[in-house]
């Protein structure tokens, strides 16, 4: 499912016009990108939890040259912790 089938689908089932609903859905995604980007964390209740992690610094290998290695730097990235309601759903469907 595509960001456009969502506004599509909420406009169907609310009347609301395409371009208002894909208004807010781009807010929505542009507040919850700026908000990690300030390493806060976001809680949907019943959805789930986005927060920022820091990967630590490690050794990695070339599988085609095993004997070869080199540093990967310490670096964040986003995790996300399913919410109840959606473990639920999936489990259930």
């Amino acid at each position: 499912m595509t960001k456009n089938d969502i506004v599509t689908k909420i406009s169907e089932e609310t009347g609301i016009i395409k371009e208002d609903v894909y208004a807010v859905v781009q807010k929505t995604l542009d507040e919850i990108i700026d908000a990690l980007a300030n390493g806060k964390n976001i809680e949907i209740r019943g959805f789930g939890v986005f927060e920022v992690a820091v990967r630590k610094a490690r050794i990695g290998r070339n599988p085609n040259k095993p004997t070869e290695t080199f540093q990967i730097p310490e670096r964040k990235v986003v995790k996300f912790k399913a919410g109840k309601k959606m473990k639920e759903a999936v489990l259930n469907s």
